[in-house]
């Protein structure tokens, strides 16, 4: 008769080098400031800052995609999801569904398809950090939690966007709560292209991390300032408290969990 001692699988996973690190915080470091100066200026300045957070955003998302998950994977993130973004865009544009009626700014740049360019990686900016908290905690619903998520981050962006003109709507039925300005059906636009888009990146994307890669640490730090900012800007700084509460409430709802499986530990 012979005792086996039962001894848990360690992580075998081993962190990225302190350089490529380096150079993933900094990239993120200055998205974030880029943020912080947002409400501190005007006129052409904030034109440019605005269009260059999300590009900021963006590659700091994409940089933690391939140092996490591998090059197969940021590549194909990147292309199918700028391409998604670009289509849908378009077309509600064009058609105004599902967004509802709507035109954007010829201040945000080079446009594709009566597009501005940036759109497009606004998507790549907050899709990635979604799916991976997601990923985590939804189980089988991933694509409702993640679009859950991803309408919850816009109910923060339009308010903000609209009311320095980058894009207009015209209301033709019931609005956002405490948003006037932006139609109900912009919400539930966001909520089911927003399901569309991760339901297939959920389905063709790597699901593990490189053994040796980044932690989550610059995904979670991302969607924490998000929240943060959200909150303390439209409460401190754009005089919308309506905007603060609701909008917080929901993408805290999708946020906690994720922190509560990080700090309890995954079932």
């Amino acid at each position: 008769m012979s005792i086996r001692h039962y001894s848990p699988r360690r992580n075998r996973r081993i962190g990225i080098s302190p350089r490529m690190n380096t150079l993933l915080l900094t990239v993120l470091a200055i998205a974030l400031l880029l943020q912080v100066t947002y409400p501190l200026v005007d006129g052409e300045i904030l034109r440019v800052l605005t269009i260059a957070t999300i590009y900021w955003g963006a590659g700091a998302m994409l940089l933690h995609a391939l140092l996490a998950y591998g090059l197969r994977y940021a590549l194909t993130y990147l292309g199918f999801t700028f391409l998604f973004a670009l289509i849908i865009e378009h077309v509600g544009v064009i058609t105004s569904w599902p967004f509802g009626q709507y035109s954007y700014s010829p201040d945000l740049g080079l446009q594709i398809y009566a597009v501005p360019l940036v759109v497009p990686f606004a998507w790549i900016m907050m899709a990635h950090p979604i799916l991976v908290i997601s990923r985590r905690v939804a189980g089988h619903w991933v694509f409702l939690y993640a679009g859950v998520g991803l309408a919850a981050w816009d109910l923060f962006l339009d308010p903000l966007m609209v009311s320095a003109g980058r894009w207009t709507w015209v209301i033709n039925g019931p609005h956002v709560p405490f948003q006037p300005e932006i139609p109900l059906s912009n919400t539930f636009g966001w909520l089911l292209t927003g399901m569309g888009l991760m339901s297939i990146l959920h389905l063709i994307l790597p699901r593990e991390r490189r053994k040796v890669g980044a932690s989550l640490f610059a995904v979670e730090l991302y969607l924490i300032w998000v929240l943060f900012s959200g909150i303390v800007g439209n409460l401190f700084f754009f005089n919308r408290p309506g905007v603060a509460l609701f909008a917080g409430a929901i993408f805290g709802a999708v946020l906690t969990p994720y922190l509560l499986t990080r700090w309890l530990g995954h079932p």
